[in-house]
């Protein structure tokens, strides 16, 4: 499992971690992900997708079949 959302592709940024001395060091900003399984009416049967919270914000937002349908035509889901 890739550590990238599903639906909106966000995956984990890099930056530098600053101490009070102002030293830098790099570091990793990781995406909120979780493991979601949503029953989808229109296939008949339960996916379950990695999603940011943001994803999760965009599937209550634009619907289950939407963005199912938009991940099937990406190929990013398998029909």
């Amino acid at each position: 499992m890739s550590k990238h959302c599903q639906v909106t592709g966000s995956r984990a940024g890099v930056g530098n971690s600053v101490s009070h001395s102002h030293r830098k060091t790099r570091r990793r900003f990781n995406v909120n992900l979780q493991r979601k399984t949503y029953w989808i009416p229109s296939l008949g049967r339960r996916v379950t997708l990695t999603v940011s919270a943001r994803g999760i914000k965009t599937i209550d937002r634009r619907g289950i079949d939407s963005v199912i349908a938009e991940l099937i035509q990406i190929g990013e889901i398998r029909p």
